[in-house]
């Protein structure tokens, strides 16, 4: 009988620094069957986790990890651990690098494959064959046998020598129901404004009519960091919370439509398709793109326009205005406030509520670590937040008419009186697309003869599965077609190209022209990753034809391009 192995001796002891703890993830039903979770880790994600998760406040470790060069020379390995609800089931982890010349398909897979029983595995870097393309630490992908289940993961680095870690700081877990949290909720209200339109729809509700909440916005509205996405957003969760408010629900319905990485120059355009679909006219509409509107080329002016479309239904909806915050305790409000003060709307900042809480030292409720999943989207906990400064609203509309005999009249005669706060050149944008055409607008697709299906897709509504961004779209393959150009003549004073972003190595670059002057270069690889992108072509005050093309850059005519559609304002 031979006995036991002599166990090895025990590794050296190494500082480490979390990047997740105990995260809630969900694998969503991948190609193979298997359930998938994608954790993105480029544009500055990793270096939030570190500061966030890790406590980590040393630059110069911080600035070593946006490469893989800088990562290399601080990881010694990285610990992971995964626990589900079947501790036998197989896990596999994947942290990918992503390339330099060729993103997705360049640079070193990490990987490791061990039982989802909550046991650390290690992968030791020193063992990996890393590759000639490797640019920046990319994305962290975790497959488990069995989709669509909640299970928790924990990814620590070990250093090598020479760099150090603070000592693992323990959390208290946050008290909903307790007068610190009520207290820190009731900060995010700015303003209930006027409050007709809201205790409408309330009023409705409890009379079993039919009710519909609809949310517009970003990545954060789909649900981006809520594990599951579906019913852990702050969408659902406000949706209920407002269910029982008004003692209903089967008569209250609930619309979600919102796209990542997106601004309102975009959703202005997507608001008729994504939110009035099948004939839905919502009752109340929340919208959200404070911390996406960096990206909106005008400033306000599409924000607001999309507020003043929302407005102008035939129903007269009400509109809340949520202001969500990113890790950097940054958002936009500040420019967009003045719309709702100009239309007198509900406004509600989860800025306002939660930041003061991160840097109170004695008697402070929450850290950044509880509220984000990463530096741009809340975590389970942070969208629960989110759905009760929603609440919190309701109930004081509410108050304020029931208790307090606030009652404000229906101001829809008077709303648009005067000038708007930033801008309306968009109020009445639609969309132009192979499905929804435009009788002053005459295309010739030249090359642009194909239909692209790898687009960018979303959970809608309560959906876990996913629906295609624009699929009735002009797609240019240099494989198929010589005719590298795409033209339109259109009679309208405004026009918003939404064109496809790639991270792929085959995407192309178009040039566009405006009655043969060129305006701008519309390039995939800006954001670099597979995106839908708004850019603005002309503003003008006067309705006329003109001539658009859109060309394929020099270089690129054996590549993809392709064009999602249009909004134009006659």
């Amino acid at each position: 009988m031979n006995g036991p192995a002599a166990p090895k001796d025990p590794e050296k002891k190494r500082p480490y620094f979390y990047i997740m703890r105990d995260k809630e993830i969900f694998g969503s039903k991948w190609e193979d069957g298997r359930g998938i979770q994608f954790l993105y880790q480029d544009s500055g994600r990793l270096i939030s986790s570190a500061q966030i998760v890790g406590n980590i406040e040393d630059e110069e470790l911080l600035k070593l990890l946006e490469t893989v060069e800088g990562f290399r020379k601080v990881v010694h390995s990285i610990g992971v651990s995964v626990e589900t609800e079947d501790p036998k089931e197989q896990v596999e982890f994947i942290f990918q690098m992503y390339g330099k010349n060729d993103l997705y398909g360049g640079g070193t897979n990490l990987t490791a494959t061990f039982p989802g029983d909550g046991a650390e595995k290690r992968i030791y870097l020193a063992d990996a064959d890393w590759q000639v393309d490797d640019h920046v630490p990319g994305q962290i992908k975790i497959l488990m046998e069995t989709p669509e289940k909640l299970a928790k993961a924990s990814v620590r680095f070990y250093l090598n020598d020479g760099f150090t870690a603070p000592e693992v700081c323990e959390e208290q877990n946050v008290d909903v129901n307790g007068l610190p949290y009520k207290k820190m909720i009731e900060k995010s209200l700015i303003q209930t404004g006027n409050t007709y339109r809201i205790y409408r729809a309330i009023r409705q509700a409890r009379l079993g009519e039919d009710v519909t909440l609809a949310y517009i916005g970003g990545s954060i509205t789909q649900g981006a960091g809520a594990t599951p996405i579906n019913t852990e957003c702050y969408a659902y969760k406000s949706y209920e919370r407002f269910c029982e408010i008004v003692g209903k629900k089967e008569n209250v319905h609930f619309v979600k439509a919102g796209v990542g990485g997106t601004p309102s120059e975009l959703g202005m355009i997507r608001f008729d398709r994504d939110v009035l679909r099948d004939g839905v006219q919502p009752d109340i509409v929340v919208v959200e793109f404070a911390v996406n509107d960096e990206g909106d080329e005008t400033k306000g002016d599409c924000y607001e326009s999309l507020v003043r479309k929302i407005l102008k239904l035939p129903n007269h909806p009400a509109v809340i205005l949520l202001f969500s915050v990113f890790a950097d305790d940054g958002n936009l409000q500040d420019r967009l406030i003045p719309v709702g003060l100009r239309y007198d709307l509900p406004m509600v900042s989860v800025k306002n509520a939660v930041v003061p809480e991160f840097y109170e030292k004695e008697h402070r409720i929450l850290t950044k670590n509880q509220f984000f999943y990463d530096m741009f989207h809340p975590s389970n906990l942070g969208h629960t937040i989110m759905a009760d400064c929603l609440a919190n609203l309701y109930r004081e509309t509410i108050k304020a008419v029931e208790e307090k005999s606030i009652v404000d009249s229906d101001y829809r005669a008077e709303l648009f009186d005067g000038k708007p706060a930033i801008g309306c050149t968009f109020d009445d944008i639609r969309l132009l697309d192979k499905k929804d055409g435009f009788e002053k607008a005459v295309i010739d697709c030249g090359g642009f003869t194909q239909t692209d299906t790898v687009l960018q897709s979303v959970e809608m509504d309560l959906n876990l599965d996913l629906t295609p961004e624009f699929p009735y779209n002009w797609m240019y393959d240099g494989a198929v077609s010589k005719e590298a150009y795409f033209e339109m003549k259109i009679t309208c004073k405004a026009l918003v190209m939404v064109f496809k972003d790639s991270g792929e190595v085959d995407a192309a670059k178009a040039e566009v022209y405006v009655d043969g002057t060129w305006v701008r270069t519309a390039d995939p690889y800006v954001n670099g990753w597979l995106h839908t992108n708004p850019l603005l072509i002309f503003a003008e005050s006067e309705t006329k034809e003109r001539t658009v093309r859109i060309e394929i850059s020099e270089g690129d005519e054996d590549k993809k391009c392709t064009i999602l559609g249009f909004g134009y304002v006659e």
